[in-house]
């Protein structure tokens, strides 16, 4: 039997027992979690330390005359074991209820993608290997994740995908780093070496003397991973109906039809394909949303609690109404175009400690990190030292976007708190004719 059909049964088993406890008119949800994964640190190119986790939870939520309350249980993989706890989680529940106030905005209503993932000897062969003689620090994460959903009104949803995901660094000797990733669900050894020698040649430009710019306005490209910070911090209440309801979203403007990006650019929720399983963790089913098309606002990300608030129909969002499988329309600047179509300016490949300096404007500051370069020409001339940029997203991806790239970059989240998260981000990269660097 597969781990996914075995993880499957028993989740059927923890429903089917649940249904059978549960007293009229209570209502239950169950949502679960589980991975099967394998991890890797690096650290000086060798293998420090490598382990497997296999684990599995259940968040189960008891409802009851407009009352919810909420319990996560951790699985044992014992039926019996397992049985137990979610029959003493239910009575905790039931004894909660009572002591909450009833909620006014409460609203209720099968994938697998059996990708095949390269042995992990395999990878970290391929890994040591690459980076011999090289000072790397990285982390492989890779393996099966599953998510799945039931309630007491029949609903029943399960989904598992294979991904892996190499988070490392290269280091200079004089301490500068170029950082870079290479994530997916089919480890492809030609993929990996491109991106690995791109990171190599990087890293050797790291050893010229570091250039110092004054601040100003510069012509700039923002790789993938750059991007992706930009990215990010629109998706903090950018696309969510709560927050543009509320007038909060920092892309107010955009949905008010006051401003528009470039026409290069289109957003889509792509969660078809992706990591993310397509119901949410209440149960509502997900499908694919145009949140940007070419420039003008389109959907907005829709929770439960926003649709009864609001009077909208929700779209499987979640809590947070924010996008986890983010899809940008590529471009059509070639890769091997960048430094010649960016001729003088800055190449940079990532961006940190982002944060709002003018909300309503989705105006964002931040640093510069890692590999950012001089370039000059055409031809890379200096790694630079690390400055403040303080733009707006409306210029940034609206009047100075000049194009974006053919070739995009798959980033998928590399946070492993508590479990692997499902987040990704399918970007170009970005070619900007002014970027305003303040210090």
């Amino acid at each position: 039997m597969s781990t996914s059909k075995s993880q499957a049964d028993s989740f059927k088993a923890l429903v089917n027992g649940l249904r059978e406890a549960i007293r009229e008119p209570e209502q239950f949800t169950l949502s679960y979690a589980a991975e099967s994964s394998a991890f890797v640190r690096f650290n000086h190119a060798k293998v420090r330390q490598a382990g497997q986790v296999q684990q599995a939870s259940v968040g189960l939520k008891l409802i009851n005359d407009g009352r919810h309350a909420d319990l996560d249980i951790t699985l044992s993989g014992d039926a019996h074991v397992d049985a137990q706890r979610l029959a003493e989680g239910l009575q905790q529940l039931r004894d909660t209820l009572p002591l909450l106030p009833q909620d006014p905005y409460l609203l209720l209503n099968y994938t697998v993608r059996e990708h095949p993932l390269p042995d992990t000897e395999q990878v970290v062969a391929e890994i040591t290997r690459a980076a011999e003689g090289l000072d790397l620090v990285g982390f492989y994460a890779a393996g099966p994740i599953s998510r799945g959903f039931a309630s007491s009104s029949g609903a029943f949803g399960w989904h598992q995908a294979n991904s892996f995901n190499f988070d490392f660094s290269l280091f200079h000797a004089n301490g500068q780093a170029v950082k870079a990733s290479y994530a997916g669900h089919d480890w492809n050894s030609e993929g990996f070496a491109r991106r690995f020698q791109q990171a190599r040649e990087q890293l050797e430009f790291l050893g010229r003397p570091l250039r110092t710019l004054a601040p100003g306005q510069y012509r700039a490209y923002l790789a993938p991973a750059a991007l992706e910070e930009i990215m990010g911090m629109l998706s903090w209440g950018g696309f969510s109906a709560q927050s543009i309801a509320s007038k909060s979203s920092p892309l107010q403007k955009l949905y008010a039809g006051d401003h528009s990006f470039s026409p290069l650019v289109s957003l889509d929720e792509q969660v078809s394909g992706s990591l993310s399983p397509a119901f949410s963790g209440e149960g509502y089913p997900r499908s694919d949303l145009k949140l940007i098309v070419e420039g003008k606002a389109g959907a907005q990300l829709v929770g439960s609690r926003s649709a009864a608030e609001y009077g909208l129909t929700a779209n499987g969002a979640s809590g947070g109404e924010s996008p986890t499988a983010l899809n940008m329309a590529p471009g059509a600047l070639a890769d091997a175009e960048i430094l010649k179509q960016l001729g003088t300016g800055l190449y940079i490949s990532n961006l940190w400690y982002l944060n709002y300096s003018d909300q309503p404007m989705a105006r964002m500051t931040g640093m510069t990190r890692f590999a950012t370069f001089w370039v000059e020409n055409g031809e890379i001339q200096a790694p630079v030292s690390t400055m403040r940029f303080d733009d707006s997203a409306y210029s940034l991806l609206g009047s100075q976007l000049e194009a974006l790239t053919e070739e995009r970059e798959l980033l998928l989240s590399a946070s492993t708190y508590s479990q692997r998260a499902t987040a990704s981000a399918l970007l170009p990269g970005a070619l900007i004719s002014k970027l305003t660097l303040t210090l």
